[in-house]
């Protein structure tokens, strides 16, 4: 007899493993676990991402607030250190028109003196000062005009206006404040016999 006659019929190789089929709900389980893995992560992956964007435009934030502090700060160091220099550049503006007038007076060339003055404005415009005037005609402004004599007048259509200018004002062209009103003199009507004085002079604000 051999061995082929004793082995059972069908019988297995002992070195084969025995594997088993999965059923489809099996696999059904399988990959819904995958995926339920998966969409765990995928929602820590959503919400770190969130705090990300959070941080980000919290940081973002704090950045534009400290820069515009330290603009601030820029400026108003800046303004303080130009301050007198402004200052001084007015009145010197001043000085130099005064004797640009007093050169045309005396029939003198002024090209010179003016263009000194011309380099003081530049100065000024680059210091954030605005050169302003005012026209003969122009009604007073309390806030623009500073008025240094009153020049009287017959016409009481011309009463608180302004008859001639005498010095520029200026202005800060940030903010709009007058550093130094226009200097002018300013018509004053002179009633009649009779006639009520005028109200609102000009004169008063001297």
């Amino acid at each position: 007899m051999t061995d082929k006659d004793t082995d059972p019929a069908g019988a297995a190789d002992p070195g084969e493993m025995d594997v088993r089929a999965e059923t489809p709900a099996e696999v059904a389980g399988d990959t819904g676990a995958a995926l339920g893995e998966l969409a765990a992560r995928l929602g820590r992956v959503e919400e770190q991402l969130a705090e990300f964007h959070r941080r980000s435009a919290h940081r973002e934030l704090v950045i534009d607030r400290l820069h515009k502090e330290n603009q601030q700060l820029r400026g108003g160091i800046g303004k303080i250190i130009l301050e007198p220099v402004v200052g001084d550049l007015i009145r010197l503006d001043d000085q130099l028109n005064r004797e640009v007038r007093r050169l045309e007076s005396d029939g003198q060339d002024p090209r010179l003196l003016w263009s000194f003055a011309e380099d003081v404005r530049q100065i000024l415009d680059r210091c954030g000062i605005d050169v302003f005037s005012a026209e003969p005609g122009d009604p007073f402004d309390r806030d623009r005009h500073r008025p240094l004599a009153v020049v009287a007048c017959q016409d009481k259509s011309r009463h608180n206006t302004v008859a001639e200018v005498v010095a520029a004002g200026f202005a800060e062209r940030e903010t709009g404040r007058v550093r130094r009103p226009v200097q002018a003199r300013f018509y004053r009507y002179t009633p009649g016999p009779g006639e009520p004085e005028p109200d609102g002079d000009a004169a008063q604000s001297q």
